[in-house]
């Protein structure tokens, strides 16, 4: 037995990186998943994101698991079509009890229009995170089964990161706004056996971080070199560890932690 048999996530961010890992994760503990990705390029993101081949993948990794998945592309920014992908999804499936709002987008680099580059990364990190809620809670409520939701932060969001461009402020500010939306949620939905909880990792082996190649990361962003020092010796975490921690706040393991940050951060948080 599995400790999710039975039930369905709905995974945003899912084409690879940290979201296919969740969605893998979760498969592998008996969950169905919702899988929605943007799969298309933001103009001030400076690293490829993720395409239609990606999503591909992670539906075809899940279904090597035995497990059932509907993945669509949709942009977490789109509240109607993040919608349609979730009714969709939960019409197929049966309704979720799991929610991980995952999609997130890391900050531009030089020579970035300072306006855009604010605007995208608070649309889709924090807004994003937004939608997604609203889209799923209703459904939770309606079916009166209880639930987790948990929403990806980050160590910027318990910190300022000290870099003063337009991504990083954008990126910082998102990442503390979500953390004020877990709160929140956990406070409203704490009656109905609703947990609301966010992870908060350091930086993870991700496209995002340019698969671990730290020197590829300081050319984009140089001032990040003080900002990625864990206390524990390791540069990044991978995201199978981030999918540990939200696998067991998915869990009923976890059936009392509500309103909580769970720092997956090799010690960053505590050397500050």
């Amino acid at each position: 037995m599995g400790k999710l048999d039975g039930k369905v996530a709905f995974i945003t961010g899912a084409a690879r990186g940290q979201g296919r890992s969740h969605a893998l994760r979760l498969a592998e503990e008996g969950a169905d998943i919702i899988a929605v990705d943007i799969c298309a390029q933001i103009e001030s993101v400076q690293y490829p994101m993720s395409t239609s081949a990606d999503l591909d993948q992670t539906v075809s990794e899940v279904e090597k698991l035995g497990r059932r998945i509907v993945a669509s592309q949709s942009d977490v920014r789109d509240y109607p079509a993040l919608q349609k992908a979730f009714d969709e999804g939960t019409a197929a499936l049966g309704p979720a009890s799991i929610v991980v709002a995952n999609a997130g987008i890391g900050a531009g680099g030089k020579g970035m229009d300072p306006d855009q580059e604010w605007e995208d990364v608070v649309a889709v990190n924090m807004s994003g995170v937004w939608n997604t809620g609203r889209v799923a809670i209703p459904s939770l409520l309606k079916h009166d089964n209880g639930g987790s939701i948990i929403l990806t932060s980050s160590t910027g969001g318990l910190i300022g990161v000290g870099i003063p461009t337009a991504g990083f402020l954008g990126y910082t500010a998102a990442k503390h706004g979500v953390i004020g939306l877990m709160r929140s949620w956990a406070n409203y939905l704490a009656p109905h056996m609703i947990r609301v909880n966010s992870v908060a990792p350091t930086a993870v082996r991700t496209p995002m971080a340019a698969d671990g190649d730290l020197a590829a990361i300081m050319e984009r962003n140089p001032a990040l070199a003080n900002s990625l020092t864990n206390a524990m010796p390791v540069d990044l975490v991978e995201p199978l560890d981030v999918s540990n921690a939200v696998l067991w706040l998915a869990s009923d393991e976890s059936r009392y932690v509500t309103g909580t940050v769970v720092p997956v951060d090799a010690g960053m948080l505590n050397k500050r």
